[in-house]
C-alpha cells in the first residue's frame, strides 16, 4: 500500500480567548493520496481553513501530528519551516488582499524564485515567462499591478506563485469563491489541467458543493471544527449519511423543474466552539438527536471508504 502524500493524526488547533479555548480544529484525522484532490466542506466558521493553514505551517498545531511522505512535520526549525514551504503552498481566497498592490505581475510571480536564490537574472526572466504562461496571463501584462486587473486574472497569478517553486501539495483556501461563475469554471479547469500536469495534489477547501462536486476525488464534511462525515466524491452525494450533510446536499439549486428537492432547514443553536462539551455539536440542531448523541462521537466505517460520526447513522439509514 502506498504511502500518502499528506497524513493528519488527530490533528488540534486551538486558540485563547477570554471566555476559554476555542477548539478550531478538534481530533481530525485524514489522508490525501498523492495526485488526488480532497474537498473540506462545511459553514463559514467550522475549521476549514484553519485546518488548511495548520497543514501547512501558516499556523502551529496545538496537539497531533502532521506527515509528509511519511515523515513527521509537526513541529519544524526555521531552516525545516522554509525547506517545507517550497514543498506546501497555498492559493488564498480574495486574490486582490493576497497580492501585494505595490508589486507588478512580474515582480510578484518572481518573487519566491529570487528568495529561493537558486537562479540567475536570466533565468529568472525565463522562469517567470513559463510560470505565466503556463497560468494563462498574456506577456502584455507583466507590468500591471493587481488594481488593473480583473479578479480572475489576480487569482491566475496567485496560482502561479503557489507553482513557482514546483511544490507537491497546495490548499486551495476557496479560491473561486469571489469571482463571477463564468471564471470559476475557467480557473477550476486549470487547476484541474496544472494537477494532471504536474501529479499536484490538493486539498480544497468551499463552502459550494457543486464546486467540490466538480474537483474533489474524496470529501470531508466539517463542523464545528469536526469531521463528521468522509467519503469518496461521487458516493457522498449519492449516499449521505451524516443528517448535517444530507441538509448542506439539499441546498444545492437544481435546474431539474421536474424534480423538486425538499429542502432541510435547520433549526436550533449553533453550539459554541469555546470549551464545547462532549458529545455530537450538531445535536443541538439535528431534528434526529436522542440522550446518546450527548456521548462523545467517532468516525466509524459504515460503507466501505464511507465514514460517520453518528451514533444513529446506521439506524437512520438502514444500513
Amino acid at each position: 500500500m502506498s504511502t500518502p502524500l499528506i497524513e493528519a493524526r488527530h490533528l488540534k488547533k486551538y486558540f485563547d480567548t477570554p471566555k476559554g479555548k476555542l477548539h478550531a480544529v478538534d481530533d481530525v484525522s485524514f489522508k490525501i493520496e498523492r495526485g488526488k484532490t480532497m474537498g473540506v466542506v462545511g459553514e463559514s466558521g467550522c475549521g476549514k481553513s484553519t485546518l488548511g493553514r495548520t497543514l501547512i505551517h501558516l499556523l502551529e498545531s496545538t496537539d497531533g501530528e502532521i506527515l509528509f511522505k511519511g515523515n513527521d512535520i509537526t513541529h519544524l526549525n526555521k531552516k525545516q519551516t522554509h525547506e517545507m514551504n517550497e514543498k506546501m503552498q497555498i492559493v488564498f481566497q480574495d486574490p486582490y488582499s493576497s497580492l501585494n498592490p505595490r508589486q507588478t505581475v512580474e515582480e510578484t510571480v518572481k518573487e519566491p524564485l529570487m528568495l529561493s536564490k537558486r537562479f540567475n537574472k536570466a533565468e529568472l526572466r525565463e522562469q517567470t515567462e513559463q510560470l505565466m504562461e503556463l497560468v494563462g496571463i498574456d506577456r502584455r501584462l507583466r507590468l500591471s499591478y493587481p488594481h488593473e486587473l480583473d479578479g480572475g486574472r489576480r487569482q491566475r497569478i496567485g496560482i502561479a506563485r503557489a507553482l513557482a517553486l514546483n511544490p507537491d501539495f497546495i490548499v486551495c483556501d476557496e479560491p473561486v469563491s469571489a469571482l463571477d461563475v463564468s471564471i470559476q469554471a475557467q480557473v477550476l479547469n486549470l487547476l484541474q489541467d496544472l494537477q494532471e500536469q504536474r501529479g499536484l495534489t490538493y486539498m480544497f477547501v468551499t463552502h459550494d458543493l457543486s464546486v467540490v462536486r466538480h474537483i474533489s476525488d474524496d470529501i470531508c464534511v466539517m463542523y464545528l471544527g469536526q469531521l463528521v462525515e468522509t467519503s469518496p466524491s461521487k458516493e457522498m452525494f449519492i449516499t449521505p449519511l451524516h443528517p448535517y450533510t444530507k441538509a448542506l446536499l439539499s441546498a444545492i439549486p437544481s435546474t431539474d423543474l421536474t424534480q423538486r428537492r425538499q429542502r432541510i432547514r435547520l433549526k436550533g443553536e449553533i453550539t459554541s466552539p469555546i470549551e464545547p462539551k462532549p458529545g455530537c455539536r450538531f445535536a443541538a440542531r439535528c431534528p434526529y438527536a436522542k440522550e446518546e448523541c450527548n456521548q462523545p462521537q467517532m468516525l466509524e466505517e459504515l460503507m466501505p471508504n464511507h465514514f460517520v460520526s453518528c451514533c444513529r447513522a446506521k439506524e437512520l439509514n438502514e444500513l
